[in-house]
């Protein structure tokens, strides 16, 4: 992936449709006790883009929350419009912000796709768009009746039924174009650009939602919950995934197991989600600074997206009750063998708990588990084995 990509979600619409069944803005919305904008950035943040920007409007101050969070080593920050600037003015406040192109997406919105895939799909246009299938779907989007060319490039077409997704690659150059004022991206630039042979596309099959209308919001109250559902496996990072020589947190140390590339891939083959929940007492005993621990999982993101392998969740505890840091000197149910981690992770994801299982190397881990109700086990000298053995 480009560096320094942002990812742009908007989140300022007042959801007028489903007024009725909202009370706050409608991204922040529970589907079967779960936060519809959490489960966007779940996915999101398990790619190596450099930020999330929230460009929050309507009803704003519900977003604040989530300012200068930090998720998956991705850091948050919000934006909050004092006047409605619609899809496009609202973009004007990116400007400063910003040094590179950008990806924008839809916060009632969706859609699961591989984001390093899209963005090397991209036909170096002012705007490249993921297309999804319509199959007489109910939806908010006015981007309907989207075909592709021979070369990728976006065209209307009454016979295509495919539309919008709600994911677009946008030049930085474009936001030149805009002015702080209310612009609709969908009405007063992306047909015009679209007409110009400006947009580039590709068809993708991932799992989409649009929960805008009340038909949807019905249908996501009743049904998310099974099309996201995944079985997980939790791991602990040192001496799971890599050799534990104490305290790791520099690249030149960082030295994988045995099978274990082999067995991460045959975990995303088998459609599991992974999480990895790691003590980081290093932090607290000042072996190395919470800034560089999250520079370093940052490497190892990129290191892993290589070999295109995604962790859907990497928690991680920098405290200890014998902290040499003072503001890391406690007991906290996050550290292990407390289970805080993976209740985190539950309140934040589907996860089918009884195919569930964790792997760790210390007792703690083990703990942790069976706190949870999660069948662990100790990992073995060769990951790969290991896993097929357990998930066959």
């Amino acid at each position: 992936m480009k560096k320094r990509i942002s990812l742009v979600i908007l989140t300022g619409g007042k959801g007028s449709r489903i007024k009725k069944f909202i009370k706050k803005p409608k991204p922040l919305s529970e589907f079967q006790k779960k936060n519809f904008f959490q489960l966007l950035l779940n996915h999101f943040s398990k790619f190596n883009i450099f930020e999330i920007i929230i460009l929050a409007g309507y009803k704003g101050k519900y977003f604040k929350k989530y300012d200068n969070l930090i998720i998956n080593s991705v850091k948050i920050k919000v934006v909050i419009e004092n006047i409605p600037l619609g899809t496009a003015g609202s973009l004007s406040q990116l400007k400063k912000k910003i040094k590179n192109d950008f990806i924008l997406v839809n916060g009632d919105t969706i859609c699961f796709v591989d984001l390093n895939k899209f963005i090397k799909s991209s036909k170096n246009k002012m705007i490249h768009m993921a297309l999804v299938k319509n199959n007489n779907y109910k939806s908010n989007n006015i981007l309907v009746g989207l075909g592709l060319t021979k070369n990728n490039i976006i065209k209307n077409s009454q016979r295509s039924n495919y539309m919008s997704a709600g994911i677009l690659l946008i030049k930085k150059s474009f936001l030149k174009k805009i002015s702080k004022k209310f612009l609709s991206l969908e009405k007063d630039f992306l047909p015009n650009l679209i007409k110009r042979g400006q947009v580039s596309g590709i068809y993708v099959q991932d799992f989409f939602l649009d929960i805008g209308t009340p038909e949807n919001y019905k249908f996501a109250k009743k049904n998310l919950k099974k099309f996201l559902i995944k079985k997980g496996v939790f791991l602990d990072r040192d001496g799971v995934i890599n050799e534990d020589y104490g305290y790791i947190h520099k690249m030149k140390d960082f030295h994988f197991r045995t099978g274990v590339i082999k067995g991460l891939k045959f975990l995303i083959k088998k459609n599991y989600s992974i999480f990895i929940v790691t003590n980081q007492a290093g932090i607290a005993k000042n072996k190395f600074s919470l800034k560089k621990y999250l520079k370093f999982s940052k490497q190892l993101k990129e290191e892993f997206e290589k070999k295109e392998i995604y962790f859907d969740s990497v928690e991680f505890c920098p405290y200890h009750p014998g902290a040499k840091i003072a503001k890391y000197r406690k007991k906290s149910i996050y550290r292990k063998p407390g289970n805080g981690m993976i209740k985190k992770i539950l309140k934040n994801f589907y996860v089918e708990k009884s195919k569930s299982f964790m792997l760790g190397d210390k007792k703690s881990d083990m703990l942790a588990a069976k706190k949870s109700r999660i069948k662990f086990y100790f990992v073995k000298s060769d990951f790969y084995r290991q896993l097929k053995k357990i998930v066959n």
